[in-house]
């Protein structure tokens, strides 16, 4: 499992968990605003990135959180910040629900945030529908051609970045394009690509249910919502609720301009964002 630590060993950790189909790569620019006062820690999920893809081995969200948790025993890591984007936001939150007390705030970018609210299968339901790429992972598992299409993420990897939403096109170049592509270079390096969009499909992803005590242990924490408003996967209006129902006290930034991939389209405004809530927080 690969991951990158920079910054100041002595300051407060900062732990950024990306999603579908990124790595720590998407940080890049967090990792430069914030290393110069914090210990920024960004792992590669299994499967993704730079982190190995064993090909005996699930890619479903339970996987993901055990994963996540044995990273963060192993280095006992504390006092911890998360940032979460995508489906780093219920793998983080099932890291919070099993050790709430070693989390100090919560950022949930373009992410989900479960954490035992009532309505969040019914959100994700109802997003499902309208969301062309969940859409596309119904209807590919239905006709077969899931793991074809997933399978080459090499080559097709922008569209399928498209599919969820990014808008600053001048982002795109050859290097940038290898960054994300190069490793899923061949269909066994995009078992993890391909194991979430399945784990969707076929019901198989587990959310992790906190107990009345993480609640009310995660509840009081601050926390910091910062959603690109033209992602078109996770659509603001059904998944902010479900960070608010959790911190109705948070401060909620909407970023018009930003689509699913903010830190692509508004990086330096996300950190400068970040910044000020770790600092003020």
């Amino acid at each position: 499992m690969h991951y990158v630590d920079e910054g100041d060993r002595s300051g407060e950790i900062v732990l950024c968990l990306h999603g579908e189909p990124t790595w720590g790569y998407l940080y890049r620019s967090l990792i430069t605003a914030l290393r110069g006062d914090y210990r920024v820690v960004v792992p590669d999920h299994m499967g993704f990135g730079k982190s190995e893809t064993p090909q005996d081995r699930s890619y479903w969200l339970q996987d993901h959180i055990d994963n996540l948790e044995k990273f963060v025993l192993q280095r006992d890591l504390n006092d911890i910040t998360l940032v979460m984007h995508d489906f780093g936001g219920p793998v983080g939150m099932g890291l919070a629900a099993r050790h709430p007390d070693r989390i100090k705030r919560i950022i949930s970018t373009n992410g989900p945030t479960p954490f035992g609210q009532p309505d969040g299968l019914e959100r994700l339901l109802k997003n499902a529908a309208i969301a062309p790429w969940f859409q596309w992972i119904v209807k590919a598992n239905e006709d077969g051609s899931l793991e074809q299409v997933l399978g080459q993420l090499d080559f097709n990897i922008l569209s399928t970045m498209k599919i969820n939403g990014f808008e600053d096109n001048s982002v795109i170049n050859d290097a940038w394009i290898a960054a994300y592509g190069t490793h899923f270079a061949t269909p066994r390096d995009c078992l993890g690509a391909i194991g979430w969009a399945k784990g969707f499909a076929t019901g198989a992803h587990q959310f992790e249910e906190p107990d009345a005590a993480a609640i009310a242990t995660i509840r009081s924490k601050p926390a910091l919502a910062v959603w690109g408003d033209a992602d078109k996967t996770l659509h603001p209006h059904l998944f902010l609720p479900l960070f608010t129902a959790l911190f109705p006290n948070a401060d909620v930034h909407r970023i018009p301009v930003a689509g699913h991939y903010c830190f692509e389209d508004a990086p330096d405004q996300i950190a400068d964002i970040i910044k000020r809530f770790l600092q003020s927080n």
